[in-house]
């Protein structure tokens, strides 16, 4: 018996061109929590502690001149040309994302119309019946709108999806919170088509959960650090040490969860793509979610990693990642026909959830 699945034919990215080193911050002045400032001599050594912690060295932010749709723009143009298909042939176009278009100057979000009407309207798509819509879901924004486009294509309701994660995190980060350091800009995208195969290909499940009760204050948006910045605007904040622990206790049981839905083993999986949150934070998970298994030895290569040289660009992360590796612009990482890949993803809400997708 055959049946419809999903299956990504194309895949984008927009990596924005201005690198910003570590060592970029070491002029800056970090406030604490309480309004107090660090003494300049201690940036070097919170620098250093940051790239001890999370891996990262570098990040990239646009220049002055762009905004997340712009950035949303770029990589769904590559996405479908890999994808070799008439963009009017969409029958969903969903861009994730969380701030809408933050300008350099004024700094305030423009989310109407929606990045996705503006995205689709750059694309110069005619047919009416391409849905355009945004979905703000925290950083897994864009493994989100993969599952609903995913009903959409299983349903027989549609047959192609375009779906996007782009955001610009250093227009809403705090430059005087060491947590600025974290944050990156880009964007990533992938065109899902509705396939008849007689066996499991493309999205074979997910698992999902939002833990809004005791967790939703973990990233959430507040004033700046320093006391004498001025001005009402608000900055991403978040409690990074509980963060890390409720990442750690909850992510692994999601990407279990979605493996028990496809029938799988964890030793079945050939790739785990995760959010670039954290270095050390993803590290930590894939170990405990290998120890869920009774696994002591985690194979090589089996999650790859750009956060190192990216930063954190929430939903715009495991897109290009996935772009990357699809492309083999990452040094020993590919994907063949038969392989399991999971994607997971966790964020503001708190919100966590993992895909099961096999290569045709």
């Amino acid at each position: 018996m055959a049946w419809r699945q999903s299956v990504i034919t194309g895949t984008g990215s927009c990596i924005p061109p201005w690198k910003v080193a570590n060592e970029a911050f070491l002029g800056r002045t970090f406030f604490e929590g309480q309004g107090r400032p660090y003494p300049v001599a201690e940036t070097g050594r919170i620098i250093a502690k940051f790239q001890e912690i999370t891996e990262i060295s570098e990040r990239r932010y646009v220049t002055d001149d762009l905004v997340a749709s712009d950035l949303a723009f770029e990589a769904a143009k590559e996405a479908l040309a890999s994808a070799a298909i008439d963009p009017e042939t969409l029958d969903y176009l969903i861009v994730a994302h969380n701030f809408g278009d933050v300008g350099a100057v004024s700094r305030q979000p423009d989310q109407v119309p929606t990045l996705a009407a503006r995205v689709k309207a750059r694309l110069r798509i005619a047919n009416p019946f391409c849905v355009a819509y945004d979905l703000p879901f925290g950083c897994p924004g864009w493994l989100q709108a993969m599952i609903q486009a995913d009903y959409f294509l299983r349903s027989g309701d549609a047959n192609r999806a375009l779906v996007i994660g782009a955001e610009t995190l250093s227009r809403v980060s705090d430059p005087f919170d060491r947590d600025s350091l974290i944050y990156a800009d880009g964007a990533g995208a992938a065109v899902l088509e509705a396939q008849v195969h007689s066996e499991a290909v493309g999205i074979v499940s997910h698992a999902v959960r939002s833990d809004t009760l005791d967790h939703s204050g973990l990233l959430r948006m507040d004033r700046s650090f320093n006391p004498e910045s001025g001005g009402e605007q608000l900055f991403i904040k978040m409690k990074g040490r509980k963060l890390y622990e409720y990442a750690i206790a909850h992510v692994p049981g999601v990407v279990q969860r979605s493996l028990e839905r496809a029938g799988l083993t964890l030793e079945q999986v050939d790739k785990v793509l995760i959010h670039q949150a954290n270095g050390k934070m993803d590290e930590a998970i894939l170990k405990r979610l290998f120890k869920l298994y009774g696994i002591a030895e985690i194979p090589e290569r089996i999650m790859p990693m750009t956060i190192s040289w990216l930063g954190n660009s929430s939903v715009a992360t495991v897109p290009t990642l996935l772009d990357l590796v699809m492309k083999g612009k990452l040094d020993g990482h590919s994907l063949a026909s038969g392989n399991h890949v999971v994607f997971a993803s966790v964020g503001a809400g708190m919100n966590i959830n993992a895909l099961v997708y096999r290569c045709p």
